[in-house]
């Protein structure tokens, strides 16, 4: 069985509870080892220390004693997901508030190696973060915090972004002592606030919850009135599912509906707070950009293909993955909608044509 994980006495990175999370603060003591933990609740919140988790099916072992860092109620009762991995790179704690963001409950991770690759982060690109890239074992090794942006795999398949900070639990004893991972949802994946309204003006695609057409050609008109008044130029990306038929041929149209979803998911979780992803019709999907020229037009449909790559579908079998091809334009003050319409259209089946999987922009 594996060493479990014990944290020293950090002087030099001790904790401060805020925001309902925690950071390290220098300067600040932690309590001493052992010492009673407070909460809201009461003076006797139970520390981790001889609390059992369950490792593997019919064993328990105690829970790692994080001495000066918050409790095993503390962590429990956090925002921010959270989970601790011991020196054989096995999970032996994942809190509620991880089950809620990834979708994966503490029984489906606990006691699974971490290198399984369950939430398979991966960078704005689609870069696999796990193994030699990943931010946790960067900190276990250099016996530092670490903090990164990732994009992790929802149980459903979706891309989520997600801030996430790694801490090493023997600051001391580089290489070892396992590590602990607080995570969070980005808080810029975007137009949250907007889709209440939506749905009370019947605005909304009922299979993938994105704005539908109407409300797509309705904001699409709405740019091109300030790109005149403004001279303010965005951009439109029409993306098509390749291949659709062949899923929905191959495991039917339940998890054709799915794998729809999924896309859509990855599509509004990675949009800015200011654009809008929507779904056209069909297994076709369309961004309108703000703010934008050709470069940066062509960074966020990069962007989108490569998640949307890096994403799949959990099936019976194993999982299911798509790819989009992507046709984009940025408007100009003599457009129509239809006018930008037809040039992404016609770009995005220039990609398929040049063998799908990519994207092409042209101003």
């Amino acid at each position: 069985m594996s060493s479990v994980p014990t944290l020293p006495a950090m002087a030099a990175t001790p904790y401060r509870k805020k925001s309902r999370s925690f950071s390290y603060d220098a300067g600040d003591q932690p309590p001493e080892s052992g010492a009673p933990q407070t909460s809201d609740d009461g003076p006797s919140s139970t520390p981790l220390s001889g609390v059992p988790v369950r490792i593997r099916s019919g064993e328990e072992i105690p829970a790692p004693s994080i001495g000066g860092l918050p409790s095993k109620q503390m962590l429990d009762n956090l925002y921010d997901g959270a989970y601790l991995v011991d020196d054989d790179d096995v999970i032996v704690y994942w809190n509620p508030a991880a089950e809620q963001i990834t979708g994966f409950s503490a029984d489906e991770t606990v006691g699974r190696s971490c290198s399984d690759g369950i939430l398979a982060h991966v960078d704005g690109q689609g870069a696999c973060l796990c193994g030699s890239h990943c931010p946790r074992r960067s900190a276990l090794h250099t016996g530092l915090c670490t903090e990164t942006a990732t994009f992790l795999r929802h149980k459903d398949g979706q891309r989520v972004p997600v801030s996430m900070r790694a801490v090493p639990l023997n600051a001391d004893k580089p290489r070892g002592g396992g590590t602990l991972a607080i995570f969070r949802a980005d808080p810029t994946r975007g137009m949250a606030a907007e889709l209440d309204e939506l749905r009370s003006l019947a605005l909304l695609d009922p299979l993938t919850k994105l704005p539908n057409r109407r409300f797509c050609e309705m904001v699409m008109a709405a740019r091109l009135e300030e790109m005149r008044r403004y001279y303010s130029p965005f951009g439109v990306l029409f993306l098509d599912v390749d291949d659709f038929k062949r899923i929905n041929d191959t495991h039917g149209h339940e998890v054709g509906d799915r794998a729809l979803h999924m896309v859509a998911q990855t599509l509004s979780n990675n949009c800015r707070l200011f654009d809008i992803v929507g779904r056209w019709g069909g297994e076709e999907f369309i961004a309108i950009i703000v703010n934008v020229g050709e470069k940066q037009l062509a960074v966020a449909a990069e962007k989108f293909r490569a998640l949307i790559e890096s994403a799949s579908l959990p099936i019976a079998s194993g999982r299911v993955g798509v790819t989009v091809s992507i046709g984009g334009t940025v408007s100009g003050m003599d457009d129509t909608s239809e006018m930008l319409l037809k040039r992404a259209d016609d770009l995005m089946y220039r990609s398929k044509a040049a063998g799908k999987n990519r994207s092409v922009i042209s101003g």
